[in-house]
């Protein structure tokens, strides 16, 4: 991989987060046969929540030096950092996980705490950004027609540091191609059926670039929805779907394999009686909270413990959107979410409308899940 002589000189830094930042993107680029470095807009830093990184994690965090030369962003904590009581979440914790923020707010991140930093400044079409939270990572490349690899944490800290990631994967107009065709036969009639589409797609193709042809078109929370549960379940990082995506019409689709999906292969995944509702992952959209609301406004107070996500900025923003969701009982909680909070354990059945969810929630907090669109939970949630 070709380097500047500015960029071999970064190898040499006195700083030793520069110096080892600058080794780990050199060590991908050669790993992943990359020409060259190139700038990047933003980065997205995932993996910062304490209850998956632990001390040795707050430890690194702390260990480093220096300032990010571009806007970087992060990821979900575990736990909301104003609520984090109401979440029954102990102060230990809560002293270790604002040990991890402030140190990469003092390496100059924004307080964003969000898995969804595409609602707010988002890159524009052709922008190459180095991000790594799956979902933004696959909504950043499908929906905006932005480009990035899906980074780890590690790597898209050491691209923001430097502000170049190596030129190779999905930065390259030739791995962007399509290479399988998805006909949806069935007529899809919420977000819940496209987010387990996502979710039964993902264990039939991992390493694919699918192509979707649906009869209609459909909202943009809904292909949120989608590219999130084909992140978690097959690690996708891009997708087209016909008439709608920015890229969808650059490439050629002939020629391609052709999977046939029906409406019997987008079963129901899950019975359990749950104790928890949570909806949010990824991060609910402006849209998708007044929806919600408008799904409850005249039912008076959920039955259940029911819980929301969604980033800060859209509470700050829409203060009395969340007041009204919190008449009804309905927590709103942002910086955090079901998936990344150890608060979830103490649960044992958890409602889901997320394909996302549904994979992790199981392997990681070790409870049963029960998955449903956003009205069913609302009538189980008053039952």
């Amino acid at each position: 991989m070709h380097l500047t002589k500015e960029e071999e000189k970064l190898l040499c830094s006195e700083n030793p987060t520069i110096r080892k930042s600058m080794e780990i993107l050199v060590a991908l680029g050669e790993i992943f046969d990359a020409d060259k470095l190139i700038g990047v807009n933003s980065v997205q830093i995932s993996g910062i929540s304490y209850q998956n990184i632990g001390d040795a994690g707050l430890e690194w965090f702390e260990g480093l030096s220096g300032r990010f030369v571009v806007r970087a962003m992060i990821n979900p904590a575990g736990l909301d950092l104003k609520r984090w009581k109401e979440m029954g979440i102990d102060e230990g914790f809560y002293r270790k996980q604002m040990r991890i923020v402030n140190a990469l707010l003092k390496l100059g991140a924004e307080l964003s705490l969000t898995c969804t930093p595409y609602y707010f400044d988002p890159p524009s079409l052709g922008d190459h950004i180095a991000w790594a939270e799956s979902n933004a990572v696959v909504y950043a490349n499908s929906i905006l027609g932005a480009r990035t690899n899906r980074e780890s944490g590690i790597s898209a800290l050491a691209a923001g540091i430097i502000g170049k990631t190596p030129n190779y994967g999905l930065h390259l107009d030739e791995n962007r191609k399509p290479s399988i065709l998805v006909d949806v036969k069935a007529e899809i009639e919420n977000e819940a059926m496209l987010s387990l589409l996502g979710y039964k797609i993902g264990e039939k193709i991992t390493s694919e670039v699918p192509y979707f042809r649906f009869r209609k078109k459909l909202p943009e929370d809904w292909l949120k929805l989608l590219g999130a549960s084909l992140a978690a379940k097959g690690n996708t990082a891009l997708f087209h779907v016909e008439n709608q995506t920015p890229e969808w019409d650059g490439f050629s689709i002939n020629g391609l394999e052709k999977l046939e999906i029906d409406k019997a292969e987008i079963g129901v995944e899950g019975q359990c009686n749950p104790d928890l509702i949570a909806l949010g992952c990824p991060h609910f959209s402006e849209k998708e909270l007044e929806y919600l609301l408008k799904l409850i406004e005249d039912k008076g107070k959920v039955k259940k413990d029911f819980w929301v996500f969604t980033s800060r900025k859209l509470v700050e923003k829409r203060p009395d959107l969340v007041r009204k969701l919190e008449e009804h009982n309905i927590k709103v909680f942002s910086d955090t979410c079901m998936v990344v909070s150890p608060a979830t354990e103490n649960y044992e059945c958890v409602m889901v409308n997320s394909g996302k969810a549904l994979t992790y929630l199981p392997k990681l907090r070790k409870v049963d899940v029960r998955f449903g669109g956003m009205k069913e939970c609302v009538e189980v949630a008053f039952s």
